[in-house]
């Protein structure tokens, strides 16, 4: 399979994950052919961004009621590397790619008990008011956190 465009050097890149969620695949994530559905893939990028979010302590600001600002997904891609099956464990793997002014470019990684990349992913967040819909920009401490997570 080819190399995804958002990836530079694939060797590189799969060491510079450092934040990783396990999951174990249910049956009812499986088709009937008896592999993982296409679908799922973005909502385990969903569960490991949310964790990787509360891990650096950005959750708090977002899902508290007097918060401004909320998170939404601009965009989100998937690539297949490897069939997955009922029962695997996995790892979602999350790290920060790229900050901008008051959206963040999330990579993604999920690998089998093998260590096989079996998944690979890109998507952007953006920071929006919750009464007006713009993007509002990253405060200095959000910032912070965020630069944090790609210096560990």
């Amino acid at each position: 399979m080819a190399k995804p465009d958002y990836i530079n050097e694939f060797e590189g890149w799969k060491q510079e994950f450092v934040h990783h969620y396990p999951i174990t695949v249910r049956f009812s994530e499986t088709d009937a052919f008896g592999h993982l559905n296409n679908t799922v893939a973005f909502v385990y990028f969903e569960q490991g961004r949310i964790n990787f979010f509360k891990e650096i302590g950005l959750v708090e600001e977002w899902f508290s009621k007097s918060g401004e600002a909320i998170p939404v997904t601009a965009d989100l891609h998937c690539d297949f590397m490897k069939q997955v099956f009922f029962d695997e464990e996995l790892l979602i793997h999350v790290k920060v790619h790229e900050i901008g002014q008051s959206s963040v470019e999330l990579h993604y990684k999920i690998t089998n008990d093998k260590q096989e990349v079996c998944m690979t992913g890109r998507g952007r967040m953006v920071q929006i008011s919750r009464e007006t819909g713009k993007p509002v920009i990253w405060s200095e401490g959000s910032r912070s956190k965020l630069e944090a997570s790609m210096n560990k």
